[in-house]
C-alpha cells in the first residue's frame, strides 16, 4: 500500500533511540524528510546519519530539551526551516517509565517533572507546529502515550502522565479537525528496543545464557509468541501519519500484542 507520504515533512521528538527512532525510520522509508529531536547530540547525529544512509531521505538532527520552552520553539523553527515546513508531528520524548512510587512514596517533584516533560512537552511541541500545518492545509499529530495510562497498578506518575496525554489528544483532535489536522495516540506496552537488548546482554552474562535464548523466552511469554517491537509500533504510526488515515482522529489505540486484559467499549 502506498501511504502517500512521499515528500512529506515530519518531526519526531525522542528520535535518537527506541520507539521514536523506529518511527522516524519508517516515515523516511515511506518518503518523508524527518527532523529528529533529542537531548544527546552525539547519539542524535549518529541516528540521523544512519537513517539518512539507509533511506536516502533528508534527516536533520536537532538537539531538544522538552523541559524548555525556548528549546522547543527553536527546535520546531529549525526543523521547519530545514525541511521547508512541517506536516507531521510525532511526540515520543519522555523518560521511560517515569517516576517510580505509590501515593506514600512518590516524590511530588518527580511527578511534576513527568507532567512537564511528557504531557506539557507534547503540548508545547504540537502548539509550535500547528501554524506550519495550517499553512500546508493538513497535518498529523501522533502522541506516544503508554499502557500505564490504562493499567497503572500502584505507580502514580506513569499512569497519570499517560492518561493526561490521552485527554490532551482528544481535546486537540476536537479543536484541530477544522484545519484538516488529525490527532491520535498510541498506547505501547512493554516494547523491545535497543534498551531491551542492552538489558538482555547483561542478564545473559549473569545467567550464562545467550541473548537469543532470553529473547525467545520473552517472545514465548506473549499472547502471539512475539514480543512487540519498536518497529511494530512504527508501522502503525506510519499509517496514522498517512493522508489515508483521514477516518481516524481523537483515538488512542494499544499496539502491544494483546498484553492488556482490559476491555474498552
Amino acid at each position: 500500500m502506498d501511504l502517500l507520504l512521499e515528500g512529506k515533512r515530519a518531526i519526531v521528538t525522542g528520535g535518537s533511540r527506541g520507539i521514536g527512532k523506529a518511527i522516524a525510520r519508517q516515515l523516511a522509508r515511506e518518503g518523508c524528510d524527518v527532523a529528529l529531536g533529542a537531548r544527546t547530540e552525539g547519539t542524535l547525529k549518529e541516528a540521523a546519519a544512519e537513517l539518512s544512509k539507509e533511506t536516502g531521505r533528508k534527516i536533520v538532527p536537532l538537539t531538544l530539551d522538552t523541559m524548555s520552552v525556548d528549546s522547543i520553539k527553536a527546535f520546531v523553527k529549525s526543523a521547519a526551516d530545514a525541511l521547508g515546513g512541517v506536516e507531521i508531528v510525532v511526540n515520543s520524548a519522555a523518560r521511560v517509565g517515569g517516576a517510580q512510587g505509590d501515593i506514600e512514596t512518590l516524590d511530588e517533584q518527580e511527578i511534576l517533572h513527568d507532567f512537564e516533560e511528557k504531557a506539557i512537552g507534547y503540548l508545547r511541541v504540537a502548539r509550535e507546529a500547528i501554524p506550519h500545518m495550517k499553512t500546508a492545509g493538513w497535518g498529523r499529530i501522533i502522541n506516544i502515550s503508554g499502557s500505564a495510562g490504562r493499567s497503572p497498578g500502584t505507580n502514580l506518575s506513569g499512569g497519570a502522565r499517560n492518561a493526561a496525554v490521552i485527554v490532551l489528544n482528544k481535546a486537540w483532535a476536537n479543536a484541530l479537525g477544522k484545519y484538516n489536522i488529525t490527532v491520535n495516540a498510541i498506547y505501547p506496552g512493554l516494547t523491545v528496543t535497543e534498551r531491551t537488548y542492552d538489558n538482555l546482554a547483561e542478564q545473559a552474562k549473569a545467567e550464562n545464557k545467550t541473548v537469543e535464548e532470553l529473547k525467545q523466552a520473552l517472545d514465548d511469554r506473549t499472547l502471539l509468541k512475539h514480543a512487540t517491537t519498536a518497529e511494530d509500533i512504527a508501522y502503525f504510526a506510519a499509517f496514522l501519519a498517512s493522508p489515508l488515515a483521514i477516518g481516524m482522529t481523537g483515538e488512542a489505540i494499544a499496539v502491544s500484542g494483546g498484553q492488556s486484559t482490559d476491555v474498552h467499549y
